[in-house]
């Protein structure tokens, strides 16, 4: 497993970048480049990654292919094919992208979310994107979301067989799977659970927290890692049973003194499982 998240300061050339990487002991990293890098860029920097071993996590594609304005869906589209196609160039192990929502916002929840309709439409929407760009390298994959489809190892696994192509793949983000007070109290049994399904499948993972308040009716917060009620010691176990270049990578945090806190909890508990980031 290789821990990365955000890294803050001047990415601008492989050099600095590699630097800006090593500064904060990452060995996995998020994509520095736009999708209209020229070819030059791209493999320099993929040149520089692998010389100073760092692991090109993913890009992301965040945007809403499902929204049902025309042209909003349209430039969704194109965005989710060149990131796809920027991993596949600069040899990152996956792009990430949520599936997309019916809703006003493009990452919230909808009536018409977890419908089969919805279904239907994610299934013909990723294998589109995969069909146009025909990735051999890289995967395309799906975040988690608590209301949109993928919701859960079981509705990841419908997805895998319904999408049926080799190039789309798991991502893995277990606090958005964690949607009531139930999955709340057994993180460790979800993410054992994710990972018997679907470990050979996963390409990236994200590394948050989530904490229940005491509160009605029920509020489930994301925070850092650390100061909520994921059990991290059994997610780090899980996820290290998985391929040993698997990336871990921390993020949602709003400064560089967070993301810092947050890799040394996610340090310090590996350290006492015994486990190398």
């Amino acid at each position: 497993m290789r821990l990365g998240g955000r890294v803050y300061g001047d990415v601008s050339t492989p050099e600095k970048w590699i630097a800006a990487v090593k500064a904060k002991g990452f060995r996995a990293a998020l994509c520095p480049l736009a999708a209209d890098a020229d070819d030059a860029s791209v493999r320099d920097y993929a040149s520089a990654a692998r010389a100073a071993d760092i692991v090109i996590a993913e890009t992301g594609a965040w945007s809403n292919p499902l929204v049902s304005n025309d042209a909003e869906r349209a430039a969704a589209f194109e965005k989710c094919t060149s990131q796809l196609a920027l991993a596949e160039r600069v040899g990152a192990r996956c792009c990430v992208n949520i599936a997309g929502s019916r809703g006003a916002k493009w990452d919230g929840p909808d009536e018409k979310n977890l419908t089969g309709e919805t279904f239907d439409m994610i299934v013909e929407v990723v294998r589109t994107i995969i069909d146009t760009v025909k990735p051999a390298r890289t995967f395309y994959t799906l975040e988690p979301m608590p209301w949109i489809y993928p919701d859960s190892a079981e509705s990841y696994e419908r997805l895998l067989k319904a999408i049926d192509r080799e190039r789309f793949a798991v991502h893995f983000d277990p606090v958005n799977l964690v949607s009531s007070v139930a999955r709340y109290y057994d993180t460790a049994g979800l993410v054992r659970d994710f990972v018997a399904r679907l470990g050979p499948r996963i390409k990236s993972v994200h590394a948050k927290d989530i904490i229940l308040r005491d509160e009605l009716t029920t509020h489930l917060d994301e925070v850092r890692p650390g100061l909520g009620g994921f059990d991290y010691p059994a997610f780090l176990r899980e996820i290290d049973k998985l391929d040993p270049d698997m990336p871990l990578l921390l993020e949602h945090l709003p400064n560089e003194a967070e993301y810092d806190a947050a890799a040394a909890h996610v340090r310090g508990v590996a350290e006492r499982e015994g486990i190398a980031l």
